[in-house]
């Protein structure tokens, strides 16, 4: 007895076609926002930056809108910096405020509400130089991001970079380190503010697998349509610093953050790596192994002082799921077109690695 032809037709349709609703988290490609909480540096710092280090003050000519706007534009990846503060008041008054006093008669306030005073973890980019921030809490980045979330219900995943800030500059108020008690900090926050069932955790992932990394080999991604409404939020630190978190969330277990940890390893999943030039190839196997990746189109303000978007077509090309960039909007701060999106404003579409026939 012969097949009838309708049924072969469904057949077909069935197995080379993936409908949306069936696309894993792991199969699509964001672009997103670097140091995403920052606002424009004062002119009078820049300028003091500049006498001492040119490149420098260049390299941070850059600025955001706030959170919640970026992500009205669609952008589905954030960063956040975050510095440990247990008792509060220790980048309360920033040396940086002297500069702008000494060349500026009149200065609004920089904290009128002297947040900065309370305990828990603070948000800006350096401290006492570049510490303009549109949230200076955590928190209130946290309570931002979980509002605009509730407001857009069914929204895309959100990728969140952590970087847990404790380099000393000289001249510039020692930070306190981050130990396993102070990351777990970050955790507590992220629980607290933004709530358990706002997030995609190293768990929901791993499942009935024995590892994390197992269950990203084995494509255990969750489907895109489980995790509308959520964000995966990523500790992006160097090895020591992983490892001292890992002290504290051993196995990742009931963890809130994923780590940038290298392939090979049980706790691996999701990889931090920034030059898609120099590791396209390496970019599009870890991909095609079932692991997230995150890199950059742009750096320092290089790319975009020189129009030059070769960087961010390699980025495209490597299939890295989150692309970070400071020019989702052309800058105000020099004169450039530079911009960066997937077309028509877009930016979000499905991974052009993992949806090639």
């Amino acid at each position: 007895m012969k097949t009838p032809c309708f049924l072969i037709l469904v057949s077909f349709l069935v197995t080379f076609s993936l409908p949306v609703s069936a696309q894993k988290l792991n199969e699509i490609q964001v672009i997103g926002s670097h140091n995403s909480y920052k606002s424009e540096m004062p002119a009078e710092i820049l300028d003091y930056l500049n006498e001492i280090n040119p490149e420098t003050s260049k390299s941070l000519a850059y600025e955001h809108i706030p959170l919640e706007k970026q992500l009205d534009l669609g952008l589905r990846n954030l960063e956040l910096d975050v510095f440990h503060d247990p008792l509060g008041g220790r980048y309360s008054n920033p040396k940086g405020l002297e500069i702008i006093r000494s060349q500026r008669e009149n200065m609004s306030e920089f904290d009128p509400e002297k947040v900065l005073n309370q305990p828990g973890l603070k948000l800006f980019h350096v401290q006492d130089l570049d510490f303009h921030s549109h949230y200076l809490l955590f928190a209130d980045a946290l309570k931002a991001l979980k509002k605009w979330s509730e407001n857009n219900p069914g929204h895309s995943p959100i990728f969140i970079l952590i970087n847990a800030k404790d380099g000393n500059i000289p001249g510039t108020q020692s930070t306190l380190p981050f130990t396993a008690s102070a990351l777990d900090s970050i955790d507590l926050e992220i629980k607290t503010y933004l709530g358990l069932d706002h997030l995609i955790t190293p768990d929901m992932v791993k499942g009935e697998y024995p590892t994390l990394e197992s269950a990203v080999l084995a494509g255990n991604w969750p489907l895109l349509e489980e995790v509308k409404g959520r964000f995966l939020v990523v500790l992006d630190e160097n090895e020591e610093k992983i490892n001292r978190y890992l002290q504290a969330k051993p196995e990742l277990k009931n963890a809130v953050l994923f780590v940038n940890q290298k392939e090979g390893n049980p706790t691996a999943g999701f990889r931090i790596i920034n030059d898609p030039v120099k590791n396209e190839s390496y970019i599009q196997d870890l991909v095609k192994q079932g692991y997230l990746v995150r890199t950059r189109s742009d750096s320092g303000t290089q790319e975009a002082r020189a129009v030059d978007y070769s960087r961010f077509e390699k980025a495209k090309s490597s299939g890295a799921q989150v692309i970070s960039t400071d020019y989702y909007q052309p800058s105000r701060l020099f004169s450039s077109t530079y911009q960066v999106n997937f077309g028509n404003l877009k930016f979000e579409r499905p991974n052009p690695l993992l949806t090639e026939q």
